[in-house]
């Protein structure tokens, strides 16, 4: 049984004016790096996926990881969740979704891991004063509902609405669980991606 982290990085990144994966975050990382390097630490293997516009990031994908790209990226984040999927054995353990612009440390990824584990949840989410967070975690049995996802019909939001019954929330005091840097703003507002609080 194994554990692997889907890492969303083939969107335009429009609003930030330039491709998120190569944006600074810590001393000699960028944010795919950082993120790779983060799921590593814990046993996950990431699977990257990039779109067609920025293939040439496939340099920052480091060993242990696994590269995907995503030709129809255009269409949606719901086709890079489809096409990580397929490079994904059916017996999986867990799955994790996140984005690269959702950078966690290593503790964050792990406590949800073990809160996962513990409750033998169909799906783990963070939660940060009442709000839902990411990544979010799948045990291998919701692996038919995430193949079956689809833009048209909200793509992973439907499957958090069918199943938020019995979604397993993980409380946390930091914030960070809910960070989305999305624009110049938001990523000057971290320290210039120092990784610092």
């Amino acid at each position: 049984m194994t554990k692997f982290a889907l890492i969303l990085a083939a969107g335009k990144s429009t609003r930030m004016g330039i491709c998120k994966t190569s944006l600074s975050w810590g001393a000699g990382r960028n944010l795919l790096t950082y993120q790779q390097e983060q799921w590593l630490s814990i046993g996950f293997t990431p699977v990257v996926v990039l779109g067609s516009h920025n293939i040439d990031r496939q340099k920052d994908c480091l060993v242990g990881s696994l590269t995907v790209i995503n030709p129809h990226s255009h269409a949606g984040k719901t086709t890079s969740i489809l096409a990580g999927l397929e490079h994904i054995p059916p017996n999986f353990e867990t799955l994790a979704i996140s984005a690269v612009d959702q950078p966690r440390e290593a503790g964050i990824y792990q406590q949800l891991l073990q809160a996962h584990q513990d409750n033998s949840a169909l799906i783990t989410a963070p939660v940060y004063q009442n709000k839902m967070g990411h990544p979010i975690l799948f045990a291998h049995q919701m692996r038919s509902h995430l193949a079956n996802i689809r833009e048209e019909t909200l793509g992973l939001r439907q499957i958090i609405q069918e199943f938020y019954g019995a979604i397993n929330k993980v409380a946390f005091d930091d914030p960070a669980v809910l960070l989305d840097i999305n624009t110049p703003e938001e990523y000057g507002a971290r320290g210039q991606g120092t990784g610092d609080r």
